[in-house]
């Protein structure tokens, strides 16, 4: 399918692998020109290098920033000028006690998966609807909805994300700008397989059948298996095209079936 993304300019944040890395790999594939991001610049030249095999004039450029520092943050959207789709990717997950978790850890996953988000769309926003069109997305998660006892801090950023999707699409009202969240699944990115590896070397169990076990451990996953990077960039390119412009205001699943519920 052609998805019209030909001459689109695109920013993707916390891009360097994973579920971003796919999402920019998808766009540059469809014809957009994009720009990635990640914390450390040798990352950021590492995959642009990835992006460009086979295609030296690729159109793909990086840009680092910590989106936990605002003055990096800022400095970035300086640089970063007008962009057609902004995706809002980048997160910070892990395993924690609620009692275990402090101020300081509230505050920077705040920081990181909201805010930056809030930052970054404050700036985009605005050009979009002046220039008449725009797409802005944002990689939510289940644990937005159903909220993980062992990851409270994690789910009820994603929550706040959510939100803020929904209050931004309502300030689109009869443009061509759209502002959707993807609520992923359990998805085999690097920082899970990072995981699962350390698991399994700790445990003394193959990290495939760790791998196996753990998603066997989801009793209402459909899917059976965990999502592919890939997948939910199959759904943020539909997103992000022009083909998608009934769809605004919308939280769409791409969980695996995990969620129970209808809507």
């Amino acid at each position: 399918m052609e998805l019209k993304l030909s001459g689109r300019r695109a920013f993707v944040s916390g891009s360097t692998q994973g579920i971003g890395y796919a999402i920019a790999k998808g766009l540059l594939a469809e014809g957009a020109s994009v720009v990635i991001n990640g914390r450390r610049g040798e990352k950021v030249d590492a995959a642009v290098l990835r992006l460009k095999a086979g295609d030296a004039d690729a159109p793909v450029s990086g840009l680092v920033a910590d989106f936990e520092d605002p003055r990096q943050t800022a400095q970035l959207i300086e640089e970063l000028g007008d962009v057609d789709i902004l995706v809002n990717n980048v997160g910070l997950f892990g395993l924690a006690s609620f009692g275990d978790i402090g101020d300081d850890d509230w505050q920077r996953y705040f920081d990181i998966n909201v805010m930056s988000g809030v930052r970054l769309s404050r700036n985009a926003l605005p050009r979009m609807l002046e220039n008449g069109w725009g797409r802005i997305l944002f990689i939510g998660s289940e644990s937005g909805v159903n909220i993980p006892a062992d990851m409270v801090h994690y789910g009820v950023t994603k929550a706040a994300m959510l939100a803020l999707s929904n209050g931004l699409a309502k300030l689109t009202r009869g443009t061509e700008v759209t502002v959707n969240t993807i609520l992923g699944g359990p998805t085999y990115s690097d920082g899970v397989a990072d995981t699962v590896t350390t698991l399994s070397q700790a445990q003394g169990i193959p990290a495939d059948a760790l791998k196996t076990a753990i998603i066997g451990e989801n009793r209402t996953s459909l899917l059976e298996r965990f999502i592919e990077p890939e997948e939910i960039a199959n759904l943020a390119l539909y997103l992000s095209s022009p083909l998608s412009s009934a769809t605004n205001g919308a939280a769409l699943r791409a969980d695996g079936g995990v969620l129970t519920t209808t809507t």
